[in-house]
């Protein structure tokens, strides 16, 4: 992992954008559920909703950031669809809140574990970036359980990671499951598991 303190001298002095400064910021002081040190790149993006399509007519989101990805999904949802974005730092949802002005999406300042509180429906697809690296085990396993138990049958969970590391873990819960790289520095790790 790289050193925290270079990363921070050298995002304040470069011209990279304030969101990108921000989620740096946000991952050091809460670094137990911010789960990226920069944004995600725009292939990840395009890979970890590769599957959404007209078929989802509801997607949820673990942990919005800035709204990359939250953008990303929203430009591949149909026009009928609903997105349930799930976001615990206050500063990321205020962000996404005043960002976007559709309909189809709903913020929710809460865990994913929360989940079934919120949805009415069957689930087609999930977009996580959940950090379960460093979130306890017990609590990551049961996020990706209730996520499998809520989502109809050919939904696909999407998941990335740092690392392939977590593959048997999700093998556990889904039917298949693949992971694709995307190179990158670090290398992300983008996980689709089928249910």
């Amino acid at each position: 992992m790289p050193d925290p303190f270079f990363l921070y001298f050298y995002l304040k002095r470069s011209t990279m954008s304030t969101s990108i400064f921000k989620t740096f910021l946000n991952f050091t002081r809460n670094i137990k559920t911010t789960g990226a040190i920069f944004e995600t790149s725009a292939r990840v993006e395009n890979e970890i909703c590769s599957k959404i399509g007209p078929h989802s007519k509801l997607v949820i989101e673990y942990g919005t950031g800035y709204g990359n990805l939250t953008a990303k999904i929203l430009e591949r949802l149909p026009k009928d669809g609903k997105l349930i974005a799930f976001e615990v730092n206050e500063d990321f949802v205020a962000a996404v809140k005043a960002k976007f002005n559709d309909p189809r999406l709903t913020v929710v300042k809460h865990s994913a574990v929360e989940l079934p509180a919120y949805i009415d429906q069957p689930i087609q697809n999930i977009v996580s970036s959940i950090p379960f690296t460093l979130i306890p085990k017990e609590e990551g396993d049961a996020i990706i359980q209730q996520s499998h138990d809520h989502m109809a049958d050919g939904g696909y969970f999407s998941q990335v990671l740092y690392s392939k590391f977590h593959l048997k873990r999700f093998k556990k819960h889904f039917s298949k499951c693949e992971v694709k790289v995307v190179p990158n520095i670090p290398i992300e790790h983008v996980y689709h598991c089928l249910k």
